[in-house]
C-alpha cells in the first residue's frame, strides 16, 4: 500500500519558482509537501545562472589583467589554471546550496520528497510509493536545453549548459550552436580565459534586445577575438580526430564549416512538460508549455504552474515573480495577475546589456512615429565611465511625446545594476521627468539614466521660445 499524504498545497519541481512557493505557503501556515527528482535549486543554483556567472567572473579577471598595462599597472599575460577556475565555480554552487537544500526546507515545515511526479488524477500525484492528495498544486518543474535535429550531433560528445560547468579542463577551441545570452556569454567567458570560440547563429546574436545595444556587445566579441558567424544554419555535425566538424550554409545559400576541439549546444530551451501526465489532471499543455490563465491557473483550476514551465519569459527573477502570484491566488484567493509590463532581463557580457520593457522596434510597431521620443547617452560621456575606463555603450530609453517610460536599455559597464532606476519607473508608471528630478550621485554610471531623463527636455528647454523668455524678462532688471 502506498503511503499518503494530504496538503494545502504541493509543488512539483524544486528550482526557483518551485522553492520559492514552497517556503512561502509553509511559513505562512498551509501544510506543504515538495516533490523534485533531481538537485535540489534546479537549473539556476546547478547549472545556469550561478555557475555562468562565476565563470564569467573568472574571464573578466583574466581580461583585467590583460587591460592593465591601460592603468598603469606592469602585468603579463594571465596564467589561467583551468582546475582552479572550475573549482571555483563549484564552490561557488557549494556555498549557495545549502539555502536550497532538504534540510532547510525541512526545517520550515515543508515534506520534502526526492522522487519522480506524475498526476493520477485532478487532485492528486503520485511520487515514488507516496500519494500525496492536495486542495492546490503547483507545476515548477521549469525548462532543459533543446538540442536542434542536428546530423550526426547524437553521435558526438556535446556540452550543454547542464554539463558546460563541469568540464574540468578548458577547451582548445569551443564551438558554439547559438548566439542567445547564453551561448554570448559562454562564448566571452571562454574566449577570456585563453580558448578559441566560434559561436554559430541563425540570425543575428542577442534577437530579443534593442539591435543597436546587441552590437555594442557584438563589437567587444570580435575585438577580443570571438569568431562571430551570424546567419547561418548549421547542417551537420560529425567527430574528427581532433574534436570536432561543424558544416553550415550562410543567407547567401554559400557552404562553410568550422573545426574545434568542443562542441555546446545552446539553441533555446524547451519547457519541461514529460512524465508529469498532465492528462490524467485535465493540464492543457502545448510544446511551448503548460497552458495558463493571467492568474497562472492552468485548465485544472486546482492545479497552477510558475517559471519556465509557462513557456513564457525563462528569467529566474520571473520564476520568483510568479511564485508571489501563485500564492496570492492558492492560498489567500486574491485574483492577482501577471504584468509583463516590466519585464527585465540582462545578458552578463563585458560590457553588460540589460532590457525592460519595449524596445524601439516594438514601440514603432505599437505607436505611430511621432508619438515617440527615443533618448540616448553615451557612456563616453559620463565622468566615472572615463575615469574607469568603460566608455564602451550607452543607455536608450523609449518614451512617448508626454514623458511616459515605456522601455529602456543599456548595454554597458553594470548595466544590469543601472537598468533597475527603468524597472522601477516602468512598474510604478513614472515619467521621465521624475528620473530627471533625482539628484544622482556624482561621479557615478548610474548618472547616465539622469542625462538621458533630461534629454527628453531638451528641445524645449534651449528651444526658441525659452530664450525669447529669458530676454523678455531680462527687461525687468
Amino acid at each position: 500500500m502506498a503511503k499518503r499524504l494530504e496538503a494545502d498545497i504541493c509543488v512539483i519541481g524544486g528550482g526557483s519558482g518551485g522553492l520559492s512557493v514552497a517556503a512561502g505557503a509553509s511559513q505562512m501556515g498551509a501544510k506543504t509537501v515538495l516533490v523534485e527528482k533531481g538537485k535540489m535549486g534546479g537549473d539556476c543554483l546547478n547549472y545556469g545562472c550561478v555557475p555562468s556567472k562565476a565563470l564569467l567572473a573568472a574571464g573578466h579577471a583574466a581580461q583585467a589583467v590583460r587591460h592593465a598595462p591601460a592603468y598603469g599597472i606592469t602585468a603579463g599575460q594571465p596564467a589561467v589554471d583551468a582546475t582552479a577556475v572550475y573549482a571555483r565555480v563549484q564552490g561557488t554552487i557549494a556555498t549557495i546550496a545549502p539555502i536550497d537544500s532538504v534540510e532547510r526546507f525541512e526545517g520550515l515545515g515543508v515534506t520534502v520528497l526526492r522522487s519522480h511526479a506524475r498526476f493520477t488524477g485532478p487532485d492528486e500525484i503520485e511520487a515514488g510509493d507516496v500519494r500525496v492528495h492536495a486542495r492546490r498544486f503547483v507545476v515548477a518543474t521549469g525548462s532543459s536545453p533543446f538540442v536542434p535535429p542536428i546530423p550526426g550531433l547524437a553521435e558526438v560528445p556535446y556540452f550543454t549548459n547542464e554539463t558546460i560547468f563541469e568540464a574540468g579542463t578548458l577547451p582548445a577551441h569551443l564551438v558554439i550552436v547559438g548566439g542567445g545570452p547564453i551561448g554570448i556569454e559562454m562564448a566571452q567567458a571562454h574566449r577570456q580565459l585563453g580558448a578559441a570560440v566560434s559561436v554559430l547563429q541563425k540570425g543575428e546574436i542577442l534577437p530579443k534586445d534593442d539591435p543597436e545595444l546587441a552590437d555594442v556587445v557584438r563589437r567587444r566579441l570580435i575585438a577580443e577575438g570571438v569568431d562571430l558567424r551570424e546567419g547561418v544554419t548549421v547542417t551537420a555535425v560529425e567527430k574528427t580526430p581532433r574534436g570536432v566538424r561543424v558544416d553550415f550554409t550562410g543567407g547567401d545559400g554559400a557552404a562553410g564549416h568550422v573545426e574545434g576541439s568542443h562542441i555546446l549546444v545552446a539553441a533555446g530551451r524547451r519547457a519541461t512538460v514529460g512524465g508529469l501526465n498532465l492528462e490524467a489532471a485535465g493540464i492543457a499543455y502545448t510544446v511551448r508549455g503548460v497552458t495558463v490563465d493571467s492568474r497562472l491557473r492552468t485548465t485544472n483550476k486546482r492545479v497552477f504552474a510558475a517559471g519556465d514551465v509557462t513557456g513564457g519569459y525563462q528569467f529566474t527573477h520571473m520564476a520568483g515573480y510568479h511564485a508571489g502570484i501563485v500564492i496570492r491566488n492558492a492560498l489567500f484567493r486574491l485574483p492577482a495577475k501577471v504584468d509583463t509590463r516590466a519585464v527585465p532581463w540582462v545578458t552578463y557580457t563585458s560590457p553588460e546589456l540589460a532590457q525592460v520593457g519595449l524596445t524601439e522596434a516594438a514601440a514603432r510597431r505599437e505607436m505611430a512615429a511621432g508619438d515617440l521620443r527615443i533618448l540616448r547617452w553615451t557612456y563616453a560621456e559620463n565622468d566615472r565611465a572615463q575615469a574607469e575606463g568603460v566608455t564602451e555603450g550607452m543607455i536608450k530609453v523609449v518614451a512617448d511625446k508626454r514623458g511616459r517610460v515605456l522601455g529602456a536599455g543599456i548595454a554597458g559597464a553594470h548595466a544590469g545594476e543601472t537598468i533597475q532606476t527603468w524597472i522601477l519607473a516602468i512598474t510604478q508608471k513614472l515619467k521621465v521627468g521624475a528620473v530627471a528630478a533625482m539628484i544622482a550621485p556624482y561621479p557615478t554610471l548610474g548618472e547616465v539614466n539622469k542625462r538621458a531623463a533630461g534629454s527628453f527636455y531638451t528641445p524645449t528647454l534651449f528651444g526658441s521660445r525659452t530664450r525669447k523668455l529669458v530676454r523678455f524678462l531680462a527687461r525687468f532688471g
